[in-house]
């Protein structure tokens, strides 16, 4: 099985104890959904490989003690920090409401906005502690979309688009030139200026 095939779960943060315990940090709406999880794929080396789990606990909205079956020392569990964890897509249940989506799933999509039209496509998502943001390829450039349900409306799964109102002058951000300007020099560089009264 390969990433495409999965969509990222969370990552392992760090061990917990000394008795090869790990934190799982789960980036999802909702992780009491996860509180039965009972295997998991984690990114060792490039490559996902399965997990059993012995046990889990959700301890706050985005964290949960794992244990796995077989890591019983925390040199094996510090083997495991920074690896991303991963489930099949087919674990997800269809999202039919069109206010929301899965991050993965609007990779590709077409980005258009209520007043400018198709600006670009959808490269990835960033999914950060403050903002999560969409990345768009806009002319050649990177422009980050901030995911509220004030900018981004709808999404059209049947025709791969997603629909946004952009806040007034985003767009003019990222257009700007990057070339620092140089202050001009007036007259020679050799010459001095001074004051004789």
């Amino acid at each position: 099985m390969t990433k495409d095939d999965c969509y990222q779960l969370g990552h392992i943060t760090k061990t917990h104890g000394v008795s090869g315990e790990l934190v799982l940090y789960l980036d999802v709406d909702d992780a009491a959904e996860y509180a039965d999880l009972e295997s998991v794929l984690l990114e060792v080396k490039g490559q996902l490989v399965p997990y059993f789990i012995e046990s889990i606990a959700i301890v706050k909205a985005s964290r949960a003690i794992v244990a796995f079956e077989e890591i019983d020392t925390i040199e094996q569990a510090e083997r495991l920090i920074g690896s991303g964890a991963f489930l099949p897509l087919d674990n997800l249940e269809p999202i039919t409401d069109e206010t929301r989506f899965y991050f993965h799933e609007i990779v590709g999509y077409q980005v258009v906005d209520a007043e400018a039209g198709e600006l670009g496509t959808v490269r990835g998502v960033y999914a950060m502690n403050a903002q999560d943001l969409i990345a768009m390829d806009y002319q050649d450039k990177e422009v980050l979309i901030p995911i509220n349900s004030d900018i981004v409306r709808t999404v059209d799964r049947v025709n791969q688009k997603l629909n946004v109102v952009l806040p007034d002058g985003l767009l003019a951000i990222y257009m700007e030139d990057d070339v620092k300007e140089t202050p001009e020099i007036d007259g020679d560089a050799d010459e001095t200026n001074t004051d004789e009264d």
